[in-house]
C-alpha cells in the first residue's frame, strides 16, 4: 500500500507504520514531501491508499472528492516552537515552556532579529499572518525567509543562513546545530492537527481503513509522545 504525508509527520507515521505491521496489519509505504506539493499529487490524481496532511489541507481535498471525508481521522497535535542555532552538533532537546514569556516578548524578538526562518504549510502562513496582524510586514520585510518546500528550518538554522527560527517542534527535537527555545508564548501559540484519510483512489479502501484506525487509537499514543506530538482531545 502507498501514502503521503507533509514532512511534518515523516518520522512519527515511520514508527506508526512499523507499529501496524508488526500487529499484522498492511505493511504500507509513506512517502514524505512538502505539505503543498503532497496535496497538489493526490488532486492530480495520482494513486495513494492514504494521506495524511494538516486537518485543513485534507478537508479541501475532501471537498473536491479526493479523499472520502468519511475517514478523516485526527492523529497527531503539532505546537511551532521557536529556535537559534546553537554552534554544536549536539542533537536539540524538547525544552519545557514556553520560548518567551509573552506575545511582547516574541514581538521583541522578530525586531531585533536578522534573518527570521518560517517554515511551507500552515504553521508558515499563521506565522507570516500574526506578524502582518502586529503591524510588523514592513519592519520585517526583507528579513523574514521561507524554508523551500521539504526544507526543515532547522536545517536553515544550522547552516546560520537564519538567526531565529519557527517550525513545528516535532522537527525541531533531536536535530543538530540548533537550540530550542521553546514553543510559541500561549498568547500567540501555533498549534496544527495533522489528520489522515484513505484516499478516493485507494484500491484497497478497507486495508487503508484499518490501518488509519490503528494510527488513531490510543495505544500508539507513546509513540505520538515520543516525537514530541500531542493527541487531539487529550
Amino acid at each position: 500500500m502507498r501514502a503521503i504525508s507533509s514532512m511534518a509527520t515523516r518520522h512519527v507515521l515511520a514508527d506508526l507504520t512499523a507499529a501496524a505491521e508488526a500487529t499484522g496489519l498492511a505493511r504500507i509505504d509513506v512517502e514524505s514531501v512538502g505539505g503543498v506539493d503532497a496535496a497538489s499529487r493526490v488532486a492530480d490524481g495520482e494513486a495513494f491508499d492514504l494521506v495524511f496532511l494538516a486537518s485543513g489541507a485534507l478537508k479541501k481535498l475532501a471537498d473536491a472528492g479526493h479523499v472520502d471525508s468519511a475517514t478523516i481521522a485526527p492523529l497527531v497535535l503539532s505546537q511551532v516552537a521557536v529556535a537559534v542555532p546553537s554552534g554544536s552538533g549536539e542533537p536539540a532537546a524538547r525544552p519545557e515552556g514556553p520560548a518567551f514569556a509573552g506575545v511582547e516578548e516574541l514581538r521583541e524578538a522578530l525586531r531585533v532579529a536578522g534573518r527570521i526562518g518560517y517554515s511551507t504549510g500552515p504553521s508558515g502562513t499563521a506565522l507570516v499572518q500574526m506578524i502582518s496582524d502586529w503591524g510588523l510586514a514592513e519592519e520585517l520585510e526583507g528579513r523574514l525567509v521561507q524554508a523551500k518546500p521539504g526544507i526543515p528550518v532547522a536545517a536553515s538554522l544550522a547552516a546560520g543562513d537564519v538567526d531565529l527560527g519557527f517550525q513545528q517542534l516535532s522537527e525541531l527535537v533531536g536535530q543538530p546545530g540548533v537550540r530550542i527555545l521553546g514553543v510559541m508564548p500561549a498568547d500567540a501559540a501555533i498549534d496544527t492537527v495533522f489528520s489522515g484519510a484513505v484516499a478516493a483512489a485507494s484500491a484497497d479502501p478497507d486495508r487503508a481503513r484499518a490501518l488509519l484506525a490503528f494510527f488513531a487509537s490510543a495505544a500508539v499514543a507513546p509513540i505520538k509522545t515520543q516525537h514530541a506530538f500531542g493527541v487531539p482531545g487529550d
